[in-house]
């Protein structure tokens, strides 16, 4: 069973993934996913954080080749395309091996073929979101509106251009959460019903 969650910065859906994860005992796959693409492909990790969720190019290395990256378009140079086919390839390898959960990169999109996924998408009020943020990053209220801003576009111009859907949208995903109204811990037992349900 693989579970990918989509979410708003601030929302908790990193924290509800956290939680189903454990609840379920599936493999939780965030930012763990840029340290196991960087592993399975010997590329700095630090090319696959500057290209995180984000459509901004991240520069070349004129002549850097890998034998089986010679399929993939712009292997002269490395490319913010090239990056997302490699994490797409360790998003795919990683749900034949485990029962996972993913957050964020597109992996609902990347595994769209498989018939076990629940596609969810995790929101909050505003208001709750900078609170969630400036507890956790100590940054002014100002500072936590802005970031947030800045992120969802990030993540939305992400996700527009490699699924051709939109991000946010319901019609995009299976199950739409509101955390602010339904709280982390009932949000978790929520998607866990579903899980159980699909299986």
């Amino acid at each position: 069973m693989i579970l990918n969650i989509g979410r708003q910065l601030g929302s908790g859906g990193r924290e509800i993934a956290q939680r189903v994860a454990r609840n379920l005992n599936m493999k939780f796959l965030d930012k763990e996913l840029i340290l196991l693409a960087a592993k399975e492909s010997g590329i700095a990790t630090e090319m696959f954080e500057r290209a995180d969720e984000c459509t901004q190019k991240t520069g070349g290395f004129w002549g850097f080749h890998l034998p089986w990256m010679s399929s993939l378009p712009c292997s002269e140079g490395l490319t913010n395309d090239t990056l997302f086919q490699i994490q797409s390839e360790v998003i795919k390898k990683e749900a034949e091996l485990h029962d996972c959960i993913f957050v964020g990169r597109c992996a609902d999109y990347i595994l769209r073929e498989r018939k076990d996924c629940l596609n969810v998408f995790v929101s909050a009020h505003e208001d709750d979101r900078i609170i969630r943020l400036q507890s956790a990053l100590n940054i002014p209220e100002e500072e936590a509106r802005q970031l947030i801003e800045r992120t969802d576009k990030q993540r939305a111009a992400y996700y527009n251009f490699y699924t051709n859907k939109t991000w946010g949208e319901a019609a995009s995903y299976d199950l739409c959460i509101n955390s602010s109204v339904l709280g982390i811990e009932n949000a978790c037992h929520l998607i866990e019903k579903c899980i159980e349900c699909l299986k």
